[in-house]
């Protein structure tokens, strides 16, 4: 099998958007002249089965191999993709992509990655130009929500461009590694990398994992690169305005579980990688180390609770 095509599903998280990213899929599945599988998992929980009805029922009349994988429960991102990779191994499959549901794509989003990335044996992975999709107004629109992650001093990753008006600058941009939205991966690549058999380190319950990934690939010798002629549209919550102000808003917007996780995912990179940055690098670690610990002190007490679990970072590397 050449590609690999894999998808979680949430029960209500995913559930709405279904229908647009199934059809959506389906057109830029008929643009390939290469065999390909379907894997999508389902981290629903066992009595949600909204997601498993749509999901088969559309995929029961495609001519394509389709599996669908219940976990029974939430595993999480990272674990739960880590399973989907392993199954791809077992079909010998050469490529895999990773596709959030909560998306449309341009028509020809997988054959313009897949050719892309099986023309560069140097690359790991490739990426699209991802933009703001307003799934109530079912309107595209040309803000930005990722060219792909990008890694400042002081082990900080960011999107690319996020935010921001799409007026070409950053289409030859270099980039550490794809956005988990939509990133397709070389898998003799991901193989190299993976450790005590992960590929996403599972600690990552979510957040921050694709970060994560994307740092030991480079750190492996690996790149990675955005291929601009390819385009996704991604319903993320994202504020177009800027400053700490907006900032403080969007953080303020999410779950608690969500900014618990997202506060988890990073001191676990910083404590991860901290060996490998140099020195003005790990001071900004320590100056934002210092600024989370007050902030989560005066603010966000129930942050605090990641501290005394002492963050799991038992494991891999």
């Amino acid at each position: 099998m050449t590609l690999a095509v894999s998808f979680l599903a949430f029960n209500n998280s995913s559930a709405p958007y279904l229908e647009d990213f199934l059809s959506s899929l389906e057109k830029t599945l008929r643009n390939l002249d290469f065999n390909v599988c379907i894997l999508a998992g389902d981290n629903s929980s066992d009595d949600f089965r909204l997601n498993e009805l749509q999901i088969n029922e559309f995929f029961s009349d495609l001519p394509y191999h389709f599996e669908y994988i219940r976990f029974g429960k939430n595993l999480g991102f990272a674990r739960a993709y880590n399973k989907l990779i392993r199954r791809a191994k077992d079909l010998k499959v050469e490529y895999f992509l990773m596709l959030n549901p909560d998306m449309i794509f341009d028509e020809n989003l997988i054959a313009t990655l897949f050719y892309e990335l099986k023309a560069k044996p140097e690359l790991a992975s490739v990426c699209p130009k991802i933009f703001y999709w307003d799934f109530n107004k079912k309107m595209k629109t040309n803000i930005l929500d990722s060219c792909g992650i990008i890694l400042k001093t002081g082990l900080r990753f960011s999107d690319l461009g996020q935010g921001q008006e799409d007026l070409g600058y950053y289409d030859n941009s270099k980039i550490l590694g794809p956005s988990g939205a939509v990133a397709l991966f070389r898998m003799s690549a991901l193989e190299k990398i993976k450790i005590a058999g992960q590929y996403f380190d599972e600690r990552f319950f979510m957040y921050k994992e694709d970060c994560d990934l994307a740092y030991r690939l480079s750190n492996h010798g690996y790149t990675s690169m955005l291929v601009p002629q390819a385009t996704a549209y991604h319903d993320r919550s994202l504020s177009l305005k800027k400053g700490l102000r907006a900032r403080i808003i969007d953080w303020k917007s999410r779950s608690k579980w969500q900014r618990v996780w997202s506060f988890k995912g990073q001191h676990i990179i910083f404590i991860k990688h901290w060996s490998k940055e140099n020195f003005f690098s790990k001071i900004i670690i320590i100056l934002e180390l210092v600024i989370y610990f007050i902030f989560s002190l005066l603010f966000a007490n129930f942050l605090l609770k990641a501290y005394t679990n002492k963050l799991k970072i038992n494991g891999i590397d």
